[in-house]
């Protein structure tokens, strides 16, 4: 069996630095099925989904254990390589190799074959190469069609160990979906799919001369099996709608997994996506047979009366769960008084840790905000991740080693202090964002006249008769979703659960914070996208 390339000393070094960053930056990082990840020695390609730049490639390598797999040889646009910036120092020192695009070089044609050549030997060796089949990094929610680049690479290493009929290469396909990929503490679930693995003699058809159909195919079923445990939706306005049909189907309290959460929230996509009347108008114009029905038509007025219950939950700044749970006036008062007093008390003994947190805050404000001036959302935003990690590491590690060198009589015990100020701080300052959160909301509850809340709930109640006839009869869903989401599905459920009950101590990285997927380390829910790029 092959051994693959032994790990370097940077590459450890980066793995260990960005798996503890991008704990700090996004609230819950769940990896799923990650025991079909093919073991060191055994070659292979991890292809993915692509939105997030650079921050996809270290998600990646942080989510392979390094039981199972040592490393993983990145790729990235050669316009990375070569300048005197922290990124640039990263994408090198972990052993990355530079691709060529024809867009960075004014539509010219560009030779990537010596590129390709070391991808080939780094695969004979036993390695892990990782590819993004999109071509691209972008911020929208559809998945663009892959490049047929992975799978010539497979029928190119199985041509040139045809003498071998054992010889084995797998593509690793992996689905990452990011509930809000820019936001501070936000979730991720990265969801490892069955490998494709291919031998010169189970597949003569891959061996060269090779017909481009082969190519294509092989292409189809790494896009199928991404966009299969993924959400790949038309629009944001989908994404959004089928959302808020997942609050609605399952409520909050529903102990339900981020993986459950993002199937539910696809099985919605897809429906809306299938009735579409947008995108049927296109493709009857190439396929006369396709036609409307009833059942099309009454989807299409259940998302946009999902868009319309959910602008008007957002005018008046108030959540689905209070208008499912009625809640007396006295109850009101009560709970409000109880949230804003936590929140007081966690904000003051916060303190001393903000005084900490606050270059960090300022440092990536202002570096991202200079950023999303150079280009337009659709080709910015995918980036800003990355700058928030950059720079937030950059700036963390400049105030803890201020604080070394402004306590050297006592750094030892500095060393080990500020960071633990630091992280216990973040678990004070989530609570008490939710607290707060939670007193607003309450206090616009009042606000609402009882005749609009009535309203307002009376297109509830149609809307969840709707939902549960579509999500039971047509589209074979849980018809008692609490119920089932409690008996199945991952370990990380979406509500704040106590110590006893998690097993968690309260500062644990396992334990959550948050009672809803969607939430993040914002005074309001963030459920609204920005406007559609090109």
């Amino acid at each position: 069996m092959l051994k693959g390339s032994t790990t370097s000393w940077s590459y450890i070094l980066v793995r260990l630095l960005f798996k503890f960053v991008l704990k700090i930056f996004y609230g819950t990082i769940v990896v799923e099925n990650a025991d079909l990840i093919p073991k060191t020695g055994q070659p292979c390609i991890v292809c993915a989904n692509h939105s997030n730049s650079l921050t996809d490639a270290l998600l990646l390598v942080t989510s392979m254990p390094s039981r199972t797999r040592n490393m993983l040889r990145l790729t990235a646009k050669s316009t990375q390589f070569g300048h005197r910036t922290f990124t640039s120092w990263l994408i090198e020192s972990a052993g990355t190799v530079p691709i060529k695009r024809r867009k960075d070089f004014n539509n010219n044609e560009v030779d990537n074959s010596q590129v390709m050549d070391k991808l080939m030997d780094a695969l004979e060796l036993g390695d892990a190469v990782c590819l993004f089949p999109e071509g691209a990094s972008r911020y929208h929610p559809t998945i663009a069609p892959l490049k047929t680049g992975v799978a010539r690479i497979v029928s190119d290493v199985l041509s040139r160990n045809r003498d071998d009929p054992n010889f084995s290469i797998s593509i690793l396909t992996c689905s990452v979906t990011y509930m809000h990929r820019q936001h501070f503490r936000s979730d991720v679930l990265v969801t490892f799919n069955p490998p494709m693995t291919f031998t010169p003699k189970d597949n003569p058809e891959l061996l060269a001369p090779v017909q481009h159909d082969e190519i294509r195919a092989v292409t189809a079923r790494m896009h199928q099996q991404i966009s299969s445990r993924t959400i790949d939706s038309p629009s944001w306005e989908f994404v959004r709608s089928a959302k808020m049909a997942t609050r609605i189907y399952a409520p909050l309290g529903t102990l339900m997994s981020l993986g459950d959460y993002v199937r539910i929230t696809r099985t919605f996509v897809e429906a809306f996506k299938a009735s579409d009347d947008t995108q049927k108008i296109k493709r009857s114009a190439e396929d006369q047979s396709i036609d409307f029905t009833r059942e099309d038509a009454d989807l299409n007025q259940l998302r946009r009366d999902l868009k319309t219950y959910q602008d008007r939950l957002v005018h008046w700044g108030i959540k689905d769960d209070r208008i499912v749970r009625p809640l007396s006036l006295r109850t009101i008062t009560m709970r409000m008084i109880i949230r804003l007093t936590w929140f007081i008390f966690l904000s003051t003994i916060s303190l001393p840790g903000l005084v900490l947190w606050t270059p960090v805050f300022i440092t990536t404000f202002i570096a991202v905000r200079n950023f999303k001036k150079s280009g337009p959302i659709w080709d910015t935003w995918d980036e800003i991740a990355q700058y928030k990690l950059v720079y937030g590491l950059f700036s963390g590690l400049s105030v803890w080693v201020a604080c070394i060198l402004f306590t050297l009589p006592s750094a030892a015990i500095t060393t080990f202090l500020v960071p633990a100020m630091m992280w216990m701080t973040l678990r004070w300052m989530e609570d008490a964002v939710s607290a707060f959160r939670a007193f607003m909301s309450l206090a616009r509850l009042l606000c609402v006249g009882k005749k609009t809340l009535n309203e307002i709930r009376a297109t509830r109640r149609d809307l969840h008769v709707r939902l549960m006839n579509l999500a039971v009869g047509t589209l074979g869903l849980p018809d008692d979703p609490e119920k089932f989401f409690v008996e199945s599905g991952g370990k990380q459920k979406g509500r704040v659960r106590s110590t006893w009950d998690s097993g968690a101590k309260y500062f644990s990285v396992r334990r959550r914070r948050k009672r809803d997927w969607n939430e993040t380390l914002r005074l309001y829910d963030q459920v609204d996208y920005p406007a559609e790029g090109p």
